[in-house]
């Protein structure tokens, strides 16, 4: 009889700690939603610099971002991310967005926006799907708090550093491990250190390091995690029970 995911993951961390992967096998496994919050604040980052607005005009970042569309899909087996109806799943990867997230997703007021739409989407998935799988880095402090499995993925820096330059590589993207390594530490240090929404552990997360765990190991944990904590049910001819 199929197991399947009755109520709201949710798998926090920094880059590089297979936390997207993860999410995803286990959405996929568990017949449920997936949502990358991550995808949203890249399409907004890419909004604002394709407008050509300063990152350091916080007043102009909210104002540009309260009028776009920004569109993510919760099948995790093809997730996708529009910016005003058009597919930028691609152009949200590039490099200059990696740079320049961290500063539009530290906007206060951009977050503010994106976690409101955020929690109708897991609400929508959660009505049509019955579970959800939701990454980030302020998912179970921020967007959901009251998840009954909270999961905070961690790795050393140069584990991280080495997928980070796989996943470039196997993109067609430029990427050595001392630049990868560079850029994640980066971006760990700006996501730890904003004012709002900082990235941290929630208190009752359960953290996993995956450093030394296959893919296919982190997903069996999280799978024995969500049992353990009864949000596994049973799925019978499409219903579930």
């Amino acid at each position: 009889m199929a197991r399947a995911l009755c109520g709201v993951v949710a798998l926090d961390g920094p880059s590089g700690t297979g936390k997207t992967t993860a999410a995803r096998r286990l959405a996929t496994e568990l017949g449920a939603g997936y949502l990358d919050t991550g995808a949203m604040y890249r399409v907004a980052t890419l909004a604002v610099l394709r407008a050509g607005v300063g990152l350091d005009d916080a007043a102009a970042i909210v104002e540009l971002v309260s009028r776009i569309d920004i569109g993510v899909g919760t099948d995790p087996k093809e997730p996708r991310a529009g910016l005003d109806g058009m597919d930028v799943s691609e152009e949200i990867r590039a490099e200059e967005v990696n740079q320049a997230v961290s500063a539009v997703s530290a906007v206060p007021e951009v977050r503010e926006m994106l976690v409101t739409e955020q929690r109708r989407i897991i609400r929508k998935a959660l009505d049509e799907d019955g579970g959800i799988v939701v990454d980030g880095r302020d998912i179970g402090t921020v967007v959901v708090p009251d998840a009954r499995l909270k999961v905070f993925l961690t790795a050393s820096a140069d584990v991280r550093a080495r997928r980070r330059s796989a996943q470039d590589a196997a993109a067609g993207r430029s990427s050595s491990p001392e630049e990868a390594k560079a850029s994640v530490e980066r971006r760990d240090h700006l996501d730890s250190t904003r004012a709002s929404s900082p990235l941290r552990a929630a208190d009752d997360a359960v953290l996993l390091d995956t450093s030394d765990l296959a893919i296919d190991e982190v997903t069996a944990k999280l799978t024995e995690l969500a049992d353990d904590r009864g949000l596994l049910c049973n799925e019978v001819a499409g219903t579930r029970r």
